[in-house]
């Protein structure tokens, strides 16, 4: 790995690709077997077209799930927020700032880590795949991600055990929205609202016991 631009490049989705999407493994095994010797962040989110936005929610969400020191998900979240916004904006393509778009994979590590994921990525798809999509409008498309900016925004807010199911639901949202699966998309977005209801009665009670003691 560098932190210098790559000269390889990837062959984008054809627009009967996107129409059928591939399986998130396949299009991940595609480009790491397409790709020249090295490759940017910026080129994988070009050759993953608008699926990108799922996809990078998925990869910025995990790190939320697992237990951490206070406050550090307020550094952990923000990726998440930065995402999201660009959704709500109507962005068609994720936009990644200039030294994290250069960052650059060599062809041997990409195929690592494709390798070592597609056993579970196989696995998940078994379970999730395109169905029942109805983000079809960019309106749809902008309500989703003021949905999850707003999901993003309670990860970030340091409650104790209060980050773990709105990272959750990210995480469900953002596969859903890499397959296209509207099922997923349904449980991702019911875990959301469980996650909101759960911060507010959080929030609620914070809020009493401060006002108890003051």
């Amino acid at each position: 790995m560098s932190d210098t631009s790559a000269d390889g490049s990837v062959p984008g989705i054809s627009a009967e690709q996107q129409n059928q999407p591939q399986s998130l493994s396949d299009l991940l095994k595609q480009i790491s077997e397409t790709m020249g010797p090295s490759i940017t962040l910026r080129e994988i989110a070009e050759a993953m077209d608008e699926r990108s936005f799922g996809a990078f929610l998925l990869v910025f969400s995990i790190p939320n799930l697992i237990p951490l020191p206070p406050g550090a998900t307020l550094i952990l979240g923000l990726p998440l927020i930065f995402i999201s916004w660009q959704i709500v904006a109507g962005r068609d393509k994720i936009w990644l700032p200039q030294r994290l778009a250069n960052y650059t994979l060599d062809k041997k590590t990409l195929q690592k880590i494709v390798r070592r994921s597609e056993p579970w990525l196989k696995w998940m798809e078994a379970w999730v795949r395109p169905r029942n999509w109805p983000l079809t409008s960019p309106m749809s498309e902008r309500v989703f991600g003021i949905y999850t900016l707003f999901m993003s925004i309670i990860v970030v807010i340091p409650i104790p055990f209060g980050n773990w199911l709105p990272a959750f639901a990210i995480a469900t949202i953002g596969l859903a929205h890499t397959e296209h699966d509207g099922n997923c998309l349904a449980v991702g977005s019911i875990i959301g609202l469980v996650a909101a209801l759960i911060f507010a009665f959080v929030l609620f009670l914070t809020t009493a016991l401060f006002s108890s003691v003051v």
